[in-house]
């Protein structure tokens, strides 16, 4: 992460001293203009006419002498009327002659009508210009005036074309200028000044500066590409027996997992020049062309099949391959996952403990950490974190310790991130009412109490009933002991029994319920339908009936349609079979918090007390009160008998097998 964060300070600094040169030149032209103007402005015009009376009237003894025959004080002196004011001009000399202009040096002064000096400029002078024709006789004549008024003159070298061009290209340039920049400014995305223009930014080899050594956490999907690398690297090797170099590679998997930071390494590794494109600037183009009625995305699928032929036609030869990312893998069209496009897919999944560890590692290296940080210990309580979350975690961990002015971030830090970004922000100044804080403490304690007794839950790691995110008035983490990556139906069960026993938890203590068991109750609907319509956990048998569209990288799986390919009937057997599991879960839950009353009472005690009950408190709390096993009899460790037994083995705890009768269907 170093490495990244020095090259995007580099490319910062880059782009920085670019713009600076723009502003340096641009700068440099305006002052060249005012400059000219204002130098055209201090050259005192006369006319023609002018010139030649002061020429006529001018004697000088000798040449480079400002002596004048006649009068030593103001030799060919004239006096012009201006309306209310007089202007004296004399000494003419060091005239320089071009072709069409006369310049030189003159003394001059103002007068008012009264005769009274206003400004003068004797002594230096100053510069006069005069406009004339080209013609011979008008040069004859000058030549002559200048020679018998022995005045010094010469002839200009002819104008260079910069001289000459530069005060009318200056203008030009400053204006064109000002046109590219505001027809930058409006050529966002979508906009008319934006066709046909590649939105598409080039990295260069020393630019990209991400290896697979900032890669972590995805260590299947690294090598999955180094092959890719090498056919960057050395195609010849490939090509001269005869294979073909892959068109294009997908990457799949979660948001947050590294799937463009992995393409990035991939080129960084092969030093190869790097096209960076968003997927918005091509309206989401490889989405499925199928369902669509003709003629509804013209413009979208004529890109998409402007790809795909630009795709197959690709030299072989080229050395060019695409490289694209995505979290809908099922919303792709079928032609661009087809051998001759997208040759490859790695799968980009979320990283197990190990890779959590290391992505920490990375993601610590700038990090000043304290003696009691546990890498390991903090992979092992963020399951499903991808490598975005756990970079999130860091910083938050960071600004924690810095809003405590520590000097270093402690594992208290971290554990107190965890909460932070899984369950919100904490609200302390939140005050809730004695009856709100106490029902509060009751639903919590239900919810722990029943996760505690189950044996296929997840261990408790705190309760709490300081309010904490948008809508939580307090929260029962739980954390499991390692990756999971399939769910039995008793775990399911037991999940649904804790969701439940917070309002379960209500209803016996108050004789009512209250709104704080939305959520819960969305789960265990949710838990029970899929159980039903997905995983075949129900009398209904091993039947799925919803077929979705839903990807199986988004958490929640939100905005999915589903084919509804069953009957009314079959519906609602559905929702009786739903209705069968849950009501079954609330008897059972029930029944563990009636046998539990006085461990449910000790937990809420302690909770109005404190506030938060951490693991080690909580087992303490409830193993006090219990006379029996920890785990309730009769509810862990199900295994099937053999088969036509008709019955279920459960282990109550303390080894001994009780016999649960099964219906039959």
């Amino acid at each position: 992460m170093s490495e990244r964060g020095d090259n995007d300070k580099r490319n910062g600094e880059e782009k920085t001293k670019g713009n600076w040169i723009w502003y340096l030149l641009i700068g440099g032209m305006m002052v060249a203009l005012i400059s000219a103007l204002i130098a055209n402005n201090n050259i005192k015009r006369i006319h023609y006419p002018d010139l030649i009376l002061l020429l006529e009237k001018t004697r000088y003894a000798e040449r480079g002498s400002l002596q004048s025959v006649d009068n030593d004080s103001f030799p060919g002196l004239i006096e012009l009327k201006r309306k209310d004011r007089k202007e004296q001009i004399s000494k003419i000399r060091d005239v320089r002659i071009e072709e069409k202009q006369i310049y030189g040096k003159i003394d001059y002064r103002l007068l008012d009508a009264d005769g009274k000096e206003i400004s003068s400029s004797s002594g230096n002078g100053i510069e006069f210009r005069t406009s004339k024709d080209d013609s011979d006789e008008t040069s004859k004549k000058l030549r002559e005036l200048l020679n018998q008024a022995n005045i010094d003159y010469g002839y200009a070298e002819p104008p260079g074309i910069l001289s000459q061009y530069l005060p009318l290209m200056l203008p030009v340039i400053l204006v064109i200028g000002v046109l590219v920049y505001m027809m930058r400014k409006l050529g966002g995305v979508g906009s008319p000044m934006s066709f046909g223009r590649s939105r598409g930014r080039l990295y260069a080899q020393e630019d990209i500066g991400i290896s697979f050594n900032d890669v972590a956490g995805i260590d299947e999907a690294v090598e999955e590409v180094r092959e890719v690398v090498d056919f960057l690297k050395h195609p010849d090797k490939y090509q001269r027996l005869g294979g073909r170099i892959p068109k294009g590679v997908l990457l799949v998997g979660p948001p947050g997992t590294g799937k463009t930071l992995l393409a990035k390494a991939i080129a960084g590794e092969a030093g190869v020049p790097f096209f960076s494109l968003s997927g918005s600037d091509f309206d989401a183009l490889g989405k499925s062309r199928a369902g669509n009625v003709p003629g509804s995305h013209d413009e979208r699928e004529q890109t998409l099949n402007a790809l795909l032929v630009e795709m197959d036609g690709f030299d072989a030869n080229a050395g060019v391959i695409v490289m694209a990312a995505t979290n809908r893998p099922e919303t792709l069209d079928p032609a661009l996952l087809r051998p001759g496009r997208f040759d490859r897919n790695v799968l980009v999944d979320r990283p197990d403990k190990q890779g959590r560890e290391d992505i920490l590692k990375v993601h610590v290296k700038n990090v000043k950490l304290g003696p009691d940080v546990e890498l390991k210990q903090i992979a092992s309580i963020t399951p499903g974190f991808v490598g975005a979350d756990l970079s999130n975690l860091v910083n938050e961990a960071a600004l924690l310790a810095a809003r405590k002015a520590k000097n270093f971030v402690g594992q208290e830090e971290f554990n107190d991130g965890v909460e932070r970004v899984t369950a919100g922000l904490e609200k302390k100044k939140r005050i809730m009412n004695e009856d709100e804080k106490r029902r509060v403490a009751y639903h919590e304690a239900g919810h722990a109490l029943v996760a505690f007794s189950l044996p296929d839950t997840d261990p408790v790691h705190k309760v709490s009933i300081i309010p904490r995110g948008i809508a939580a008035l307090g929260y029962t983490m739980q954390r499991p002991e390692g990756d999971r990556y399939l769910m039995t139906q008793i775990e399911l069960e037991a999940q649904m029994q804790v969701l439940l026993a917070g309002t379960l938890t209500e209803e016996i203590i108050f004789r009512d319920i209250s709104t704080g068991a939305q959520n819960d109750l969305e789960r265990v609907t949710r838990i029970a339908r899929s159980m039903v319509m997905e995983y075949g956990m129900s009398r209904l048998g091993r039947i799925n009936f919803r077929e979705s569209n839903r990807s199986p990288f988004l958490m929640g799986g939100g905005g999915e349609a589903y084919n509804r390919d069953y009957s009314e009937h079959t519906a609602r057997e559905i929702d009786q079979e739903v209705k069968r599991i849950i009501d079954e879960s609330v008897n059972k839950t029930r029944l563990v918090l009636s046998e539990r009353r006085a461990a449910l009472e000790a937990v809420t005690q302690r909770l109005i007390e404190v506030e938060v009950i951490d693991s080690e408190d909580l087992r303490k709390i409830i193993e006090s009160t219990l006379d029996g096993p920890r785990v309730v009899p009769g509810t862990s460790g199900i295994a099937r008998r053999p088969e036509n037994s008709g019955e279920d083995v459960a282990d109550d705890g303390d080894g001994s097998g009780i016999v649960v009768a099964t219906p039959a269907g």
